[in-house]
């Protein structure tokens, strides 16, 4: 006698939020641009910007590569269960970049934020 199996494929909305500093010394066209390209990559792969919050241009608590200041940008989205490691690997790549820093938002952060809803 055989035995047929079902699997059900759950596929979950995961919520991020990535920082991405921006060398001081770039023009705020640049920043811009490095957004445009996290949030088509984020677009490429389904998911959407929730939000996108410019901070500006701050200095930092130390020198970093010689510099002394940058443009700070905060993204929250939505994906769902994807490789972040390529997004990750562009932002190293980037020059213009001096830092970035992406982490997944625990659920019940992401609920209170509104960026998934409650399952």
């Amino acid at each position: 006698m055989r035995v047929q199996r079902r699997y059900i494929l759950v596929v979950t909305t995961r919520a991020y939020e990535i920082m991405i500093i921006v060398d001081g010394d770039e023009e705020d066209a640049k920043v811009d641009e490095i957004v445009q390209d996290v949030d088509a990559w984020i677009q490429g792969q389904n998911g959407q910007i929730a939000k996108t919050d410019k901070w500006g241009k701050r200095k930092f608590a130390y020198e970093i590569n010689h510099k002394t200041e940058g443009h700070y940008v905060v993204l929250e989205m939505t994906t769902g269960q994807i490789d972040m490691e390529p997004l990750e690997r562009q932002l190293r790549i980037v020059d213009e970049v001096v830092r970035h820093k992406l982490i997944r938002l625990p659920e019940q952060e992401a609920i209170r934020r509104g960026l998934i809803e409650k399952s």
